[in-house]
């Protein structure tokens, strides 16, 4: 599995998956994956140049810092110089409300998918808000950008009575990395049904499904989603997924034939380390 999903990276995926399988999975450089990691940083600190495959123009975005985030996250990384900047770009873009937005205007100046697509003023968002707040409490990051952002991810999850799947995911990672325990654990039970509401349990499911696996790639820390039954099918579902390339493509629409490469890329890399996560051999 993970041979034949390293020779589907070498044919397909950008040269930051290419390093970051090297440095998961081949004893390979950490380092280096910080160094490609920093070209896609831009002089006020946010990320572009599709760091989010689906955001191919060069201006930073909210949404790119939180995939850069996660790529920190698994490299153990978060005493980089990349992320005290990247929260000091978050703070130029906070609106009033304390969150970021969801995507902002000069998105429009560049090729994009069609789902993002920018309000004039748009507000905060707890996508990518809730993420990107939930890993600075992960790391013990201390930047004045966290306790604004954090009050809003409460103040909006508060509100919350039905939700969506990619609001779902963020709400998790929120939830289960942020430090106040009793009013997290106090909001999951609250909206653990409407959470599981967004999930697909067939997992062999066509079409743009989200699945247990999406919301939690690794186990999560605190909150309890998911019985070991159902993620022990879902993991088994995995292996036979994938691809006879060898890697692990994606589900939801693809608007420019070079993104279904990048987002198989960082698909793959992501499907390997989640089998690791829960102790599945993956050679």
């Amino acid at each position: 599995m993970e041979r034949e999903a390293e020779r589907y990276l070498q044919l397909n995926a950008r040269l930051i998956e290419r390093l970051r399988f090297e440095a998961l999975y081949r004893g390979g450089s950490k380092e280096r994956v910080l160094q490609v990691l920093r070209g896609y940083q831009n002089p006020d600190g946010g990320f572009g140049h599709a760091m989010e495959p689906d955001l191919r123009g060069p201006s930073s975005q909210p949404e790119p810092v939180e995939v850069a985030f996660w790529i920190l996250d698994e490299l153990d990384a978060f005493d980089d110089p990349m992320v005290a900047a990247a929260c000091d770009y978050l703070v130029s873009i906070t609106t009033k409300d304390g969150g970021v937005p969801f995507v902002l205007p000069s998105v429009s100046e560049a090729p994009h998918a069609p789902w993002w697509e920018p309000e004039d003023d748009p507000p905060g968002s707890l996508i990518p808000t809730a993420s990107i707040a939930g890993l600075l409490h992960k790391h013990g990051v201390r930047h004045p950008w966290l306790e604004s952002a954090t009050s809003f991810c409460w103040s909006a999850i508060a509100r919350i009575e039905g939700t969506t799947p990619y609001h779902a995911r963020a709400i998790v990672t929120f939830l289960d990395l942020v430090d106040d325990r009793d009013r997290a654990d106090a909001e999951f039970a609250r909206l653990k049904e409407a959470i599981l509401a967004t999930v697909t349990m067939d997992p062999f499911a066509e079409g743009e499904a989200h699945f247990p696996l999406d919301l939690a790639p690794a186990p999560l820390r605190h909150l309890s989603l998911f019985s070991d039954e159902t993620l022990a099918e879902h993991l088994d579902a995995l292996v036979r997924l994938q691809t006879p390339e060898g890697g692990w493509e994606p589900n939801f629409p693809m608007w420019t034939p070079l993104v279904r490469h990048e987002w198989g890329g960082y698909l793959t890399v992501a499907t390997l380390k989640t089998f690791r996560a829960y102790g599945r051999p993956t050679t």
